[in-house]
């Protein structure tokens, strides 16, 4: 009971997002008049000049362990990862195998495995994908339409139970991977002909169109039992990578009506909070994953043209935000400050009351913790994804919050994986603050692929080349940059279905 407990406010996080941001205020006059702000030119995608041989060693490190923790969690026969790892709590997550399936051509590019290790375990979560059981029924099922059920059981695949939704945001981050492994594999061998073909049959699968509703907006999932849920995804977060990957659907794409539709609530999204002038989303995961896969800049849609800035540049905004309002810490929690900053959807204490500096202050177990325009919800726990899975978009201060936290904190906060989920220096139990002894799928995938963006730019390059990527940017009206540079098509073998 209290695992599904724990499940049921992992999955309401997200939903309760949207429904608090869909209540939102109109900004400020003031901040509307704030939409002439120049573009400030983003950093390049190379090692930053201020990363000297102390943080490249850090980096070197940092990444390798969290590699490492998609390469040991997963089940090397059906390529299942679980959403926590290590843990009591062994479910797997659609959305874990989609970061891990971008995090095994990574690993194959840094020498950490071979090649042939990285097709080897990438075909067999494929397969396994395309042979789990696709029905409507309420136990027996991987998913429905193509689309995937937010938790599986390990030990078959299933639906995790009947709390359980069909997830539209967790299949589009499966699908991410999947589309990455499609364009990584890239040589004429049976095994990456295999994934290529593969890749293709899974996301061709998708049906977009079902999970639209009438308004345009995608549903954020299906029951058997309830049917479609009554939240969508609308406004800037990380549903732009469903829409994205719905327009470029081959079988079931998206009209661009949807791609408007989503977009109706940025204005009033958009204003100045802490220094930055935005469009908000308190979080930072909402700023993370679609850029994880999707490189976006210098592209603009036409919202984006209007204000004169671009969606990479909005993300870059967002961290500095973040980072201001930790500097400020109206919330006067402990050891805040330019390089003690981080709020967005992870762990926490508990749900409890504790004294502190003789006033009541209450803790969050997971929770989606943020500040913004949109909603600010801080009990003082810190999660290291929020800084390194921004450091694409803002190396020259995520650097030194990477180097002062692990200095400050250790091995409290950094082991085996990299860093840990998350810390609350002002919760204490005894002498010790609260450090989380687990890491979660969801949020080492963003430190792992945006350090090698930050690097080298490979996961961004290696979707540029996928044509439904490209092709769904296009029917959302994205325009200049890499978008005006032609790119090779893509060839998909063709193999004889499988038994």
């Amino acid at each position: 009971m209290q695992c599904r407990q724990a499940d049921r406010r992992h999955i309401a996080t997200f939903v309760s997002i949207l429904l608090c941001c869909a209540s939102l205020p109109g900004p400020s006059a003031h901040a509307l008049d704030q939409q002439g702000v120049k573009i400030t030119p983003p950093p390049a995608v190379s090692t930053a000049p201020d990363a000297g041989p102390a943080d490249t060693i850090l980096i070197d490190d940092l990444e390798h362990r969290t590699f490492q923790w998609f390469w040991d969690s997963a089940d090397p026969d059906t390529g299942l990862i679980p959403d926590r790892y290590p843990s009591a709590q062994t479910q797997a997550s659609v959305a874990s195998i989609g970061f891990g399936l971008t995090a095994y051509g990574i690993g194959a590019t840094r020498g950490y495995i071979t090649r042939d290790q990285a097709a080897g375990r990438t075909l067999a979560t494929l397969r396994y994908l395309l042979h789990g059981a696709q029905n409507d029924s309420e136990d027996n099922a991987t998913g429905y339409q193509g689309f995937y059920y937010h938790f599986l059981r390990k030990e078959n695949g299933l639906r995790l139970n009947r709390d359980i939704e069909l997830s539209s945001i967790d299949t589009a981050l499966l699908m991410q991977g999947v589309l990455f492994a499609q364009s990584f594999y890239d040589r004429d061998t049976p095994r990456e002909r295999d994934i290529r073909d593969m890749a293709d049959r899974l996301y061709r699968r998708v049906n977009w169109q079902w999970i639209r509703r009438p308004d345009n907006r995608l549903s954020m999932g299906w029951s058997p039992e309830h049917q479609f849920i009554p939240s969508y995804w609308e406004g800037y977060s990380e549903g732009m990578m469903a829409y994205i990957l719905g327009l470029g659907s081959p079988t079931h794409a998206l009209e661009p009506a949807s791609w408007q539709a989503w977009l109706a609530t940025n204005d009033r999204r958009w204003g100045d909070y802490y220094g930055q002038t935005f469009l908000n989303f308190a979080p930072l995961f909402g700023h993370q994953y679609s850029h994880a896969w999707i490189d976006f800049r210098g592209i603009q849609d036409a919202w984006a043209h209007e204000k004169q800035i671009d969606y990479f540049e909005n993300s870059r905004r967002a961290v500095y935000a973040q980072r201001a309002y930790a500097i400020a810490n109206p919330g006067k929690w402990r050891d805040y400050s330019a390089t003690t900053w981080g709020l967005t959807a992870c762990d926490g204490p508990g749900e409890m009351t504790q004294k502190i500096d003789g006033q009541d202050r209450h803790f969050l177990s997971y929770s989606a913790r943020g500040a913004g325009r949109d909603y600010t919800q801080d009990d003082g726990t810190i999660a290291p994804t929020a800084a390194l899975g921004s450091i694409a978009f803002a190396p020259e201060i995520v650097l030194p919050t990477m180097r002062d936290m692990k200095s400050r904190y250790g091995s409290r906060i950094y082991g085996k994986y990299g860093f840990v989920d998350a810390f609350n220096p002002s919760f204490r139990n005894g002498g010790d603050f609260w450090s989380d002894n687990e890491y979660l799928g969801i949020d080492q995938g963003p430190i792992l692929l945006m350090i090698e963006n930050w690097r080298t730019g490979l996961v961004w390059n290696v979707m540029k080349r996928n044509p439904y990527i490209r092709t769904g940017l296009e029917r959302a009206g994205f325009q200049g940059g890499w978008l005006a540079q032609v790119q090779p098509t893509m060839k998909v073998a063709r193999i004889k279905p499988l038994p």
